[in-house]
């Protein structure tokens, strides 16, 4: 009964279901399948180098940062909020798949690279966002979940996906836990690559155990005195953080000055989390939302999901509604309108009847703003 207990625990922290996926590479020239996108994705990873090219990187740790693109097709059945992928080789119009894997050798190959993308783009749109994965993710699953983040929230910037080595299997959360601290310097190297591009913000993003990868990367940063280089983010987005409200704490002590936007995605629903603070003895993981106040305290915005298509541990990734409210401009500028809400609780009235579900999305604004706007109020 135990074993089988904790074998639960670890399905519900894994938040991966279905078969595991493969790249698909390399790509059949006779098919006639093809995918209805392609999304190009740029890859730093601290993973090893496989020579088993549907995955090129495996679950062992390099002492080294790898470099590559894809890019990955999005299927022509593709659901918002979904990665729909097969263990077998993927089928291009049913599947996510690599078209395309180009291993890149140097550093500043990899930045000459990151310029031309931004280059690209229109100039309100030359930004690097970087995804960071969580726990029980192989090399195509973590890639695929950034290609579909860049497709359904409709992302222009140039996308750089981070992959630290996860074990990708569901028996292995203390080996995936410990890759995530060996992970974190090559976080804070793939931040500090891309502040030597022409970007003109950083936006960096962790889902579960990768935001944890986030806050020590950006704690390594800070202890090293690498201002600039934090100097240069334009946000950081923490997901489901399956971090422990504590160390949480210390971390953002360490940082000092944080990022700004700074915001944590929670949900009071978020079972996997529920799970993880067993296996913790109890103590609160950030991504619950036990500690709301403190976060504001902190100057950190919480957005709380937990009545927002089922509050799940993959709800930020996966919610028709969130992908709405971003991309719905109109409603975004009412998010955080000054006059809405009580005591930095702002929730979404006005307008919340052209998204379905948007009203039970909750804002939370860090303590500075809240005095801002009292400040403002107490002087009309």
């Amino acid at each position: 009964m135990r074993l089988c207990f904790i074998m639960l625990v670890l399905l519900a922290l894994g938040g991966c279901g279905g078969p595991r996926a493969v790249l698909g590479l390399p790509v059949a020239s006779s098919s006639a399948a093809q995918p209805q996108a392609i999304v190009p994705i740029y890859v730093a990873t601290t993973r090893a180098r496989s020579d088993n090219l549907s995955l090129p990187y495996s679950a062992e740790r390099s002492k080294t940062l790898n470099f590559a693109k894809l890019d990955i097709g999005i299927p022509q059945n593709h659901v918002p909020g979904r990665v729909e992928k097969s263990g077998r080789v993927p089928d291009p119009s049913r599947h996510f798949s690599a078209r395309t894997f180009q291993p890149i050798e140097q550093r500043q190959e990899f930045i000459r690279q990151l310029n031309a993308a931004l280059a690209q783009r229109a100039p309100e749109n030359r930004e690097i966002f970087i995804f960071v994965h969580g726990y029980n993710n192989n090399f195509a699953d973590s890639v695929f979940r950034n290609a579909q983040i860049t497709y359904d929230y409709n992302i222009k910037s140039v996308s750089l996906h981070y992959a630290w080595p996860s074990g990708a299997a569901l028996p292995l959360y203390v080996f995936d836990r410990d890759s995530a601290l060996v992970g974190r310097r090559g976080l804070a190297e793939t931040i500090e690559i891309a502040a030597q591009t022409n970007a003109k913000r950083i936006v960096l993003v962790g889902h579960s155990m990768g935001a944890y990868v986030v806050t020590e990367a950006l704690r390594d940063l800070a202890l090293r005195g690498r201002t600039n280089t934090l100097n240069r983010l334009g946000g950081v987005v923490l997901a489901a953080p399956d971090i422990d409200v504590d160390v949480f704490q210390s971390q953002l002590d360490d940082i000092g000055d944080i990022p700004r936007p700074f915001t944590i995605v929670v949900s009071r629903r978020d079972r996997a989390l529920g799970f993880s603070r067993r296996l913790a003895g109890g103590h609160p993981r950030v991504g619950s939302g036990s500690d709301i106040a403190m976060l504001q305290e902190r100057e950190i915005a919480v957005i709380d999901v937990s009545d927002v298509d089922g509050g799940r541990h993959s709800v930020f990734a996966s919610s028709p509604t969130l992908m709405d409210v971003v991309n719905n401009d109109a409603l975004m500028r009412s998010v955080l309108r000054d006059d809405q809400g009580t005591a930095g609780q702002t929730m979404l009235a006005d307008g919340a009847s052209v998204i379905e579900g948007a009203a039970s999305l909750v804002i939370f604004l860090p303590s500075r703003i809240i005095g801002g706007i009292a400040q403002a109020t107490a002087g009309q």
